[in-house]
This record gives C-alpha cells, structure tokens and sequence, in this order.
C-alpha cells in the first residue's frame, strides 16, 4: 500500500502503511510501527485532539491531577528491529502546538458474559460463553480441534481465537489425527509482503475481518493487510480512541484462503478517558527525541551483538560497532499528530497522550513513525535513574494464567520463533522469552508487534507475582 504525496496543506487523511519498528532509545522514548498517521488537519497544522479548555484535571474542571507514573521503556531493540540511534531529527515544516491537554486512556471492571457472546458471534460461534477459570470460553476445547475462543474476565479482556484449535497452530496434532491446513494451501511460514499461495486479496481480507472489529467496536481503524503468513493474510487494525490514532492496542485477524478468519487477537475492553494532562507542542517532544538520541551516541551502542537471548549465562557477547556513521544527513520528519500509545503506568497498561512522527525516507522505502511521550515532564512522576542498558529481550507486556498455563504477552518482532521460559525456583516466577532467528534464506519484513507465547508451569500460579527475568520488574496481570 503505497503511500501518496501530499501538499503540505493538505486536509487528507494519510494512508497507514506498515513498516519496520525502530527502536527504543531513550526513556520517554517510544518507536512505532506503522506510517502516516491519522490526523483531520494539514500535515503540520493540527493536532488531532480537541483542547478542553479546562485545565489539567478532568475535563472542564480545573482539579489537578496526581503526577503521572509512567514506567520509562527499556532501552534495547526488539529481535527484527533495525537500529536508529544517534540519528538527528529535523521537521520539514512547521509542527503543531497542541491542545493544550490531553487525556490518558485507562481499562477497568470485568468482561461481561454478553460482550463475549457478541464476539463470538460475529467469529461464528455458537452458544453461551462458559466461566472457565479466569477465562470466558465460547466453542469447544475438548480435542483442541476448535473453534475456540478465549478470553480474559478481566480488564482489558485480552482475547484469542483459533478457528481449528491451538493444537494445530505448532507441531502438536493429536497422535492418529490430521492437522487442518489454516491457510488453505501454499507454502511458507514466515511473515512476508509478498503473495504466495493463493492468499485472500486485501480488499478480501478487510471485508473478511469487518464484523469482529464491528464487534469490538472498531469499525473505524487504521487497517492494514500487506502482511503475508503463507496463505494467511494477517489485517491489523489499530483503533481510534477519543478521536486519536493508537500505537501498542492492535487487533490481528488472521485471514485463510478460504476467506475465514483462522486466528485472531487483541483486546475487548475499550479503553475509558481518565484524567487530562498538560500536553508539550511537537516542537518540544522533537527536541527531547533529539536529546534521546544523543544520549546514545554518547554511550555507544544501545545493544549487544545479535544473538539468541538472554544468553544462558546472562552475559552479553562482544559490543556491536555504532551503526551510525560520522557526519550522518539529519533524517526529516514529514508529519506529526497527537496520539495515544500503550505504556505501563502504576505497574499497569494505559494509553498515554504521545506525538507521532512520520518519517518517509524515500527511495521507496516504507516510511515509520516514531513515537515520544506528550505528557509535560512536570507533570511526570520522578522515576528512579535507569539501570544499565542489558542485552534486550521482547517487551513483555503483561500476562494471563489459565491452571498452570501462564501466557506472556508482548511485542517482538514478526521472525523467527519465540519460546517463553519460568523459573519457579524461588517466591516468584521468573519468567523470559528467547527468540531463535529465522533461515538465512527466509523472506522477512522487519516489523514488530503484540504476541502471545505460552509456558506450563510446575504447579498453579496462585499468589506467586510474575517477574520479568531480564529487567526485574514485575509483569502486570492482563
């Protein structure tokens, strides 16, 4: 899906075009997947979001809100991710100033019997959900053969669905029985941005993937669906919430080439608008984008040389070279607008006011988006200073358990094979994820988003908290 130039008045709404996720570099710095934006003004002169007009507190009053604490990302970079650090950012044009304030988006309160009823249904399963644990449960898991679809009680009622079972997803088919072929023919497992296999168009796919997003209450996300599984053509919407595009809340429908949705993804509760922080002007998120950036070059690479990770010793192997060359051309952001991008705040996930910068190398390269927080420093809690940079694991974001099935959910790369790992040696589960690299000779487009990998644990979790092996930090329930 190319992208289309624009004067730079231009009132048009910008095609969304996936591309490579950058990097973190810095701690109030994320990068995004994706490229222009959604915005309802000219490129530079709006910013997506109505002012309030009422302060800092709710909307329309003038109460002010507790400090925000948001948990800096880590430094590294994500398996797939090229490198971006130590480059310079310049705007083309003009970039806006806000609105003043803005509202950080939260998830609450328990998922209701009827709202995974009204899922279900639109993914073409009948019956009334059953109480499973922490899960609702619709279809049948009696022989993994599916359709099943699961789902969290909890907010934000993380849900997954497998049209013919998660047992015919890997290598595990029941012993005498056939695994279904999800794509419906063709060849290839990796992601790929080319057609293979007899592949659903996307026009095919999006009209496909049309009456679970009705469901969800997402009819109007950006979508996307250049992404290529085998036969599988992958739709990934990302919801506007609050009149704003999001980053990090995607929904992925897996489309066969029979046309049905064979495997899908996200979340079922919708975000609620929260407290209004005081929000800094494009201009000003750029320049702390650009003070991220040096930062890094002053320390030398953000990460180790690529390996399978964590290392099984915990050290990391010898330091990579700088991949940016002295005297390096600034790189020009084309277009900025307000959004709203995942981050953890008080141990857990809020969508919290972020600028987009869209980036369009040329050259035919995919454009990206880089994404820096836009809630004013001073309204910012003090977090403390940030460990030493580590050799970088997937981003775990959260986690559910169903008996002594613990899920991990987080954002990596679409390559190469994940695997997660517990330890249950101590107080606490330790958990990681390690990632085996993709053949030499695999297509693949680099580009991260939300999975989910599964591990068995020696007994039920119970009270035991969930902590990240790599960073220590505690994993938030989903």
């Amino acid at each position: 899906m190319a992208s289309t130039e624009r004067p730079g008045n231009s009132t048009d709404r910008p095609r969304r075009r996936r591309s490579p996720l950058v990097a973190t570099v810095a701690a109030a710095v994320l990068i995004a997947g994706g490229g222009g934006a959604y915005f309802a003004t000219s490129a530079f002169g709006g910013s997506g979001a109505d002012d309030t007009g009422g302060g800092s507190g709710t909307p329309g009053g003038d109460r002010i809100p507790p400090p925000l604490d948001v948990t800096p990302p880590p430094l590294g970079i994500a398996p797939g991710e090229p490198d971006p650090r130590g480059f310079i950012y310049r705007a083309k044009g003009e970039l806006p100033d806000g609105p003043g304030t803005a509202q950080v988006h939260r998830v609450s309160g328990a998922v209701t019997a009827d709202e995974v009823a009204r899922l279900a249904e639109a993914l073409g399963i009948a019956g009334t959900p059953r109480s499973d644990g922490t899960f609702w449960k619709a279809g049948t898991d009696k022989d993994g053969s599916g359709p099943l679809l699961r789902v969290t009680k909890q907010a934000p009622g993380t849900w997954t669905f497998d049209r013919f079972g998660p047992a015919t997803r890997g290598d595990n088919c029941l012993k005498g029985k056939s695994c279904p072929s999800v794509g419906g023919g063709g060849t290839g497992t990796g992601a790929t941005t080319g057609g293979t296999g007899g592949a659903v168009s996307e026009a095919a796919a999006k009209r496909a993937a049309a009456p679970v997003l009705k469901a969800l209450g997402q009819s109007d996300a950006e979508l996307d669906a250049t992404q290529l599984m085998g036969a599988v053509r992958v739709v990934n919407a990302d919801p506007v919430i609050g009149g704003l595009p999001t980053y990090g809340w995607s929904t992925g429908i897996q489309i066969g080439a029979d046309g049905q949705v064979v495997h899908g993804t996200g979340q079922l509760t919708a975000p609620e608008p929260g407290e209004a922080y005081p929000v800094i002007g494009a201009d000003e998120a750029l320049k702390e984008l650009n003070k991220a950036s040096a930062d890094l070059r002053g320390r030398g690479p953000a990460v180790e040389c690529a390996t399978a990770m964590p290392l099984e010793d915990g050290t990391a192997a010898a330091r990579c070279k700088p991949s940016v060359p002295a005297g390096a051309e600034p790189v020009e952001i084309d277009r900025a607008v307000l959004g709203l991008a995942l981050r953890t705040v008080e141990g857990r996930g809020a969508l919290v006011p972020s600028w987009l910068f869209e980036v369009v190398p040329g050259g035919g390269a995919p454009s990206h988006s880089l994404v820096q927080l836009a809630v004013a420093p001073e309204s910012l809690a003090k977090n403390a200073p940030e460990p030493k940079p580590k050799l970088s694991d997937p981003g775990l974001m959260s986690y559910s358990v169903d008996g002594r099935s613990l899920a991990l959910r987080f954002m990596g790369g679409v390559c190469g094979t994940y695997t997660a790992h517990a330890d249950e040696s101590g107080t606490a589960v330790k958990v990681r994820i390690s990632h085996s690299a993709s053949g030499p000779d695999q297509v693949c487009v680099a580009m991260a988003k939300a999975q989910t990998v599964t591990v068995t644990l020696e007994r039920p979790l119970g009270e035991r908290r969930v902590v990240d092996a790599v960073t220590g930090e505690l994993v938030p329930h989903s």
